[in-house]
């Protein structure tokens, strides 16, 4: 047909002009889970976790796409990705995706996100509004999205990382226990431990300095 664009000239956009968070606390969220899950799974070369990274699931549909705060992909290498075209990555769609919430959100822009997940194959849904402390979780159930009851300590099946809601902020836990830490309290730790270091070093220094080298 003239006029019709082949599958190799159709441009997928990879930004949806949209901003990646509206405020500062939505940013420290969206950068504190989307960083620590891809820690958790860094030494697994196929997981591929992503942040505001537009998501094609139809092959030559661009107005069909979506930009999840944070998205999880099992069984797809890491790497960059100026957007995820989902039949170029074994038509494997994110299991796992998070929204942080910010004012600006309406109920019919969530509603969309909701029915676009549920859609094309989200097997876990996490919507957290830092404004009030509140978790929604939606689990695939019988080919749907469904609304589980209670998310305090509720336990992720595929990441197996645990949120925690009896403060008045969401913590999240690594299967082994240890929490979800913010950029800061990463810097924070790796000051002190560098701090710790310096200080052994200088005792070892004086020491060598007072009595010669340490004993073998």
């Amino acid at each position: 047909m003239v006029g019709q664009l082949s599958k190799t000239e159709i441009i997928y956009p990879e930004s949806d002009g949209k901003p990646m968070a509206d405020n500062t606390k939505q940013f420290r969220w969206i950068l504190t889970i989307q960083q620590n899950i891809d820690w958790l799974y860094a030494n697994d070369p196929q997981i591929f976790v992503a942040g505001d990274l537009l998501w094609y699931p139809v092959e030559g549909q661009t107005q069909i796409a979506a930009a999840p705060d944070t998205m999880v992909v099992f069984g797809r290498p890491k790497g960059d990705r100026g957007s995820y075209k989902q039949w170029e990555e074994g038509n494997i769609a994110p299991q796992v995706v998070f929204e942080i919430l910010s004012p600006s959100n309406k109920s019919v822009e969530m509603a969309k996100k909701l029915l676009f997940y549920d859609r094309y194959g989200v097997e876990e849904y996490y919507i957290y509004n830092p404004d009030n402390n509140n978790l929604e979780v939606l689990i695939r159930n019988a080919g749907s999205l469904d609304s589980i009851p209670e998310s305090h300590d509720w336990v992720s099946p595929r990441l197996g990382i645990r949120f925690d809601l009896s403060s008045d902020e969401l913590q999240i836990y690594r299967p082994d226990g240890t929490k979800f830490y913010s950029y800061i309290e990463i810097n924070r730790m790796l000051e002190q431990s560098n701090r710790q270091v310096a200080e052994m070093e200088a005792m070892l220094k004086q020491y060598r300095d007072r009595f010669g080298e340490l004993p073998q």
